[in-house]
């Protein structure tokens, strides 16, 4: 492929490709949302008999938003001939300002809730009712692999030993500010495991299959692509990454009725935040309502409650129905590997590879190869989802 020759025809777009590449290095949200006192937030909440309001704190903010901003906008966009590819670009300036926005005002109550909506939605009827039609599913079966056994540095080694079939290298991290067991941070290609957690041989799969699969698969993916969007993330990613990330969990064989559930109590917790509901409502709605054990439905409030009310978790479902239902009408995986992509975007992605602007994926997910899947009730519910 004639590089330079694409390069100097396309001068412009890749002009404004490094401006944003250079402005959105600092602009990682997740870094930011995680809260840094949660261990002694969750032992007063339950001192408290669960009836404590949590107050977190939050990394400082290590940039300028309204500067930020002003460059962002301040691109020639016009100068993008392709028409197509011109909106993308919009769309993105304008999602990387919402992510900003969100930043800037995270532990700031109602302001970081309706900028977290503006930027990641909330449940819409149909997320709520596939949710509640997952929880009518038994998941009670006893299995061994669940039995929460292994800690962080054994986790460190399992992810090593998954990491040897991608010849990609990452960082590994260990920290006791994580709301997830496990995090893939893009910007710096790290994966970071939560201290205090135990980890289960089936979570310990899940995990390797979702983060490293298919998070470091498309992390890398981006990085190898000539244009630093397909690395930066595309606007709204999130629905189109999480879902890829999930199926990956149903093809490997290691998806259980349990973690479909818990994707399902994350929409339920979204819809309760939406509702206007505080930490320890939610947390009861869980926990005292739908039976589910303290631990788990602490660890989904807090995702959900972070920051002042943050609704991305809900769009794991979404995802989830949307990738499984493409995949079955044969469509092609790679496409949405290619980096940090949006299936909305799939005809953009197309053209722009005809021009010689993107490259097929390098890395490409080993689950999709062949379906493990032994259960047929998962089948059954991801094919029943609206």
């Amino acid at each position: 492929m004639s590089q330079i020759k694409k390069t100097e025809a396309f001068q412009d777009l890749f002009d404004i490709d490094s401006n944003l590449n250079r402005l959105v290095k600092n602009i990682e949200l997740l870094n930011y949302v995680n809260p840094l006192n949660i261990a002694s937030e969750k032992k007063k909440f339950y001192s408290s008999k669960y009836n404590y309001e949590p107050e977190f704190k939050y990394r400082k903010i290590k940039f300028n938003g309204y500067k930020l901003h002003r460059l962002f906008f301040s691109q020639r966009l016009e100068r993008i001939e392709d028409e197509d590819i011109r909106q993308l670009y919009e769309d993105v300036i304008y999602e990387y300002s919402g992510l900003i926005e969100c930043i800037e005002t995270i532990g700031h109550g109602r302001k970081f809730y309706f900028n977290s909506l503006k930027s990641f939605g909330t449940p819409t009827e149909k997320d709520i009712e596939n949710a509640k039609f997952i929880l009518r599913f038994d998941d009670s079966e006893f299995d061994e692999e669940m039995l929460p056994m292994y800690n962080a540095e054994e986790a460190r080694t399992y992810f090593d030993d998954f990491s040897k079939r991608y010849d990609f290298k990452y960082n590994i991290k260990i920290s006791n500010n994580l709301s997830a067991a496990a995090m893939v941070l893009n910007n710096t290609q790290t994966l970071v495991l939560r201290k205090s957690h135990k980890y289960s041989l089936n979570q310990l799969k899940v995990l390797t299959n979702h983060e490293i699969g298919v998070h470091m698969v498309t992390t890398f993916n981006g990085l190898d692509q000539p244009l630093k969007v397909f690395s930066n993330g595309f606007p709204n990613n999130v629905e189109t990454q999480e879902g890829l990330a999930v199926y990956s969990e149903f093809m490997s064989g290691c998806l259980t009725i349990e973690r479909l559930k818990e994707l399902a109590f994350r929409v339920i917790a979204t819809d309760s935040l939406h509702k206007g509901h505080s930490f320890s409502d939610t947390f009861h709605l869980l926990h005292s309502q739908h039976k589910l054990n303290r631990d788990k439905a602490f660890v989904i409030t807090l995702r959900v409650h972070r920051g002042g009310g943050f609704t991305k978790d809900h769009l794991y479902l979404r995802g989830l129905r949307n990738v499984y239902k493409y995949a079955q009408a044969g469509e092609d995986l790679g496409v949405l590997l290619t980096g940090k992509v949006t299936m909305e975007y799939i005809p953009t992605i197309a053209k722009m590879q005809n021009l010689g602007l993107a490259l097929p994926p390098k890395y490409y997910t080993d689950a999709y190869i062949e379906n493990n899947n032994s259960n047929p009730n998962l089948d059954f519910i991801l094919k029943s989802l609206k």
